[in-house]
């Protein structure tokens, strides 16, 4: 399909706008409105309804009634099940409507959330749903004739915040086992890409959820984002987003009732490149996916290359060559291969981060901002980058890849672990014994052998240290938003 198609298609759609609290869309108690932005063209997409503290309290209440209420609580798992695969089937008929509610909100392609998050989040939220009938309790090995069995119950309310880079794909990690497992939800997305969960929550209602048990309120962060942290009737906050907007997720939570919250936080995730790599070429390949996909806008973005001083020269000329000839533009055009930054704001704060790095190593690529009214920054990377350099500790969150030489295997481990960050690491060599020692020396949630930011249902992601220590997909989800019960039954 050919960008004007795809633009044509983004005009006939009219978003909704309004929050979606109870089953229905309801204006916020203030009237406000807030502009979502184009991130490609800088022009304003719709005015959304502003939520704050008092649609947040409605919010809860209406999930904190549906819990109660029990139709969905203590539904059958069977019944859980069948709902949840009507709103996969949703999303899926909806697909190319939620894809493109992404990339004109986002600036993500086209490519990447019609080929990748719309059917992976329907596939996502399939497995969970296939998973809510093949929960089992246990039996306790206590002395007979007394019984005692341990069930997972769900908790309640679920306060969910989730960040721009993946609206709809990032909603779902929290939404599907929360729903699975019998919650009630509120979800908070970020107000740089509000649209495609106002979307969701009425795909979910059309395929039979009951009202109350997802919610969606629309605001600012410091004004919906604190409320639902701080609501007393919020039973876990569940958090993707940066490191420092975690840490007040842990202080709402220590001033108000008592309750989990679990982060995924930043990143700084280092590429250690040995050289015994056998194809210099297929690792060039991984690096430009692992910081310049999603215009490097990634919690877990490989964004710092540790290369063997022998393959240094070689890998970098080929590194280079490929980000030359990114293509960078419309999201819209399918030969784009990077779009723009989310926001002004967000690129201006890379091309600070830019600026610093001039004084601190050697640009070897990109650097500028480009010309148009979108957020675009070229891909920009760097060499010979020391490791006190804020380009090497800080998370960056844009298209910058710092490089730099390592000699032995002892230096790498120690440098990649020279971070406040641990969500995903990769490692690229063909010794499977070198693999098998490094890979458990990194402080890492996530470490990819020969790959980068290695991803499945089936397996959790998460990090240590300042990355958080929530994990989000796999059956190990679902310890998030339940709480084990211990039944004893006295014999006689």
């Amino acid at each position: 399909m050919t960008a004007a198609d795809w633009h044509a298609r983004a005009a006939a759609i009219t978003p909704r706008t309004e929050l979606f609290i109870d089953g229905g869309f309801q204006p916020a108690a203030s009237g406000e409105r807030f502009d979502t932005v184009d991130p490609a063209t800088g022009r304003v997409i719709a005015a959304v309804a502003r939520g704050d503290a008092e649609d947040v309290d409605r919010a809860v209440r209406a999930a904190r009634r549906a819990f109660e209420r029990g139709d969905w609580s203590l539904a059958a798992p069977a019944e859980r099940k069948r709902v949840l695969l009507a709103v996969a089937d949703g999303i899926r008929s909806h697909a190319d409507e939620l894809a493109l509610l992404d990339s004109i909100d986002g600036g993500k392609l086209i490519t990447a959330t019609r080929q990748v998050d719309v059917p992976g989040s329907a596939a996502i939220l399939q497995w969970y749903a296939e998973a809510t009938d093949k929960l089992y309790g246990q039996v306790a090995p206590v002395a007979s004739p007394d019984l005692a069995i341990i069930t997972r119950e769900p908790l309640g309310v679920v306060g969910a915040v989730v960040p721009w880079n993946y609206p709809l794909e990032t909603a779902i990690w929290k939404i599907a086992p929360a729903l699975a497992a019998g919650n009630s939800v509120v979800l908070k997305p970020a107000e740089e890409s509000p649209l495609s969960a106002l979307r969701l929550a009425e795909i979910a209602s059309a395929a039979g959820l009951p009202d109350g048990v997802l919610n969606v309120v629309t605001g600012f962060g410091v004004e919906a984002g604190a409320a639902l942290g701080l609501h007393p009737d919020v039973d876990v906050i569940a958090f993707t987003g940066s490191t420092a907007v975690g840490s007040r997720f842990l202080e709402y939570a220590s001033r108000g009732s008592i309750r989990p919250v679990w982060l995924e936080c930043g990143g700084k995730s280092a590429n250690l490149v040995f050289d015994d790599a056998d194809d210099l070429d297929a690792v060039a390949d991984a690096v430009i996916g692992g910081i310049f996909g999603c215009a490097g806008q990634v919690c877990s973005a490989n964004s710092r290359l540790l290369v063997q001083r022998g393959i240094l020269d070689g890998l970098t000329e080929r590194v280079l060559e490929r980000a030359a000839a990114l293509t960078v533009g419309d999201p819209l055009d399918e030969a784009t291969r990077m779009g723009p930054l989310v926001s002004a704001r967000q690129r201006d704060r890379v091309a600070a981060h830019i600026a610093s790095g001039r004084d601190e190593a050697e640009l070897l690529l990109g650097g500028d901002a480009l010309p148009g009214d979108g957020f675009f920054l070229a891909p920009t990377v760097f060499g010979s980058v020391p490791d006190d350099a804020r380009i090497m500790r800080e998370e960056i969150f844009g298209p910058v890849l710092a490089i730099a030489a390592f000699d032995t295997e002892e230096e790498a481990v120690a440098r990649a672990n020279a971070s406040e960050y641990g969500l995903a690491a990769s490692v690229f060599t063909s010794s499977i014994r070198r693999a098998q020692r490094v890979a458990p020396a990194l402080r890492a949630g996530t470490v990819s052998v020969n790959t980068v930011d290695a991803l499945d249902v089936t397996t959790p992601f998460g990090g240590v240290k300042q990355s958080g220590f929530g994990r989000d997909l796999s059956l190990h989800a679902l310890d998030n938003y339940t709480a084990l019960k211990t039944t004893w039954f006295a014999g006689a």
